[in-house]
C-alpha cells in the first residue's frame, strides 16, 4: 500500500474504499459470503464479515481509516507488506487504509486467496465437533 496522497478529499471515501474492497474479495473468493455482524451503538450498521470455509476478514470504518482485519493473518504470506496493524498479535493482522492511500489490489487479492486456502487446509473444519463421553 502506498501512503502517497493522490485522491482529492472525499466525504464518502470510506464507503467507496469498502465497496472496492468488497469487489476485490468477491473476485478473489468466488462463493464468499458477506454478513453484517457485531452491531453496537457506536457502529449501528455493524461490521462487514466475509467468510468462505471460515472467516476470511472483516471490514470496519472509522473516522480516519478503513480497517481490514484478517482472522488468520499471522499465518498468511504478506510479501508486499500490506499488513500494517496488529503486527504483534499471534493470530490476526490488519490493513489500515487512510484517505488517499492506495491499496495494492493484486497483493490484496493474493492475501484473500491465501486466507481461503488456509480455511480449507486439511484438519480444519468449519464446525468443530466434541467427543461426548459415553454414558455409564
Amino acid at each position: 500500500m502506498s501512503n502517497s496522497k493522490t485522491s482529492p478529499p472525499s466525504a464518502d471515501w470510506r464507503a467507496a474504499t469498502l465497496a472496492r474492497v468488497r469487489a476485490l474479495i468477491e473476485a478473489a473468493a468466488p462463493g464468499v459470503v458477506e454478513e453484517r455482524k457485531w452491531r453496537k451503538p457506536s457502529n449501528p450498521s455493524g461490521v462487514a464479515a466475509w467468510s468462505l470455509g471460515g472467516l476470511i476478514c472483516t471490514g470496519e470504518t472509522y473516522k480516519d481509516k478503513v480497517k481490514l482485519t484478517f482472522a488468520k493473518g499471522a499465518a498468511l504470506p504478506d510479501p508486499k507488506g500490506l499488513f500494517n496493524g496488529g503486527l504483534d498479535g499471534a493470530v490476526r493482522r490488519a490493513i489500515d487504509i487512510r484517505e488517499g492511500d492506495r491499496l495494492d489490489e493484486k497483493a490484496f487479492s493474493q492475501l484473500v486467496a491465501a486466507a481461503v486456502k488456509a480455511n480449507a487446509a486439511p484438519g480444519k473444519s468449519a464446525v468443530r465437533s466434541r467427543k461426548i463421553p459415553p454414558r455409564s
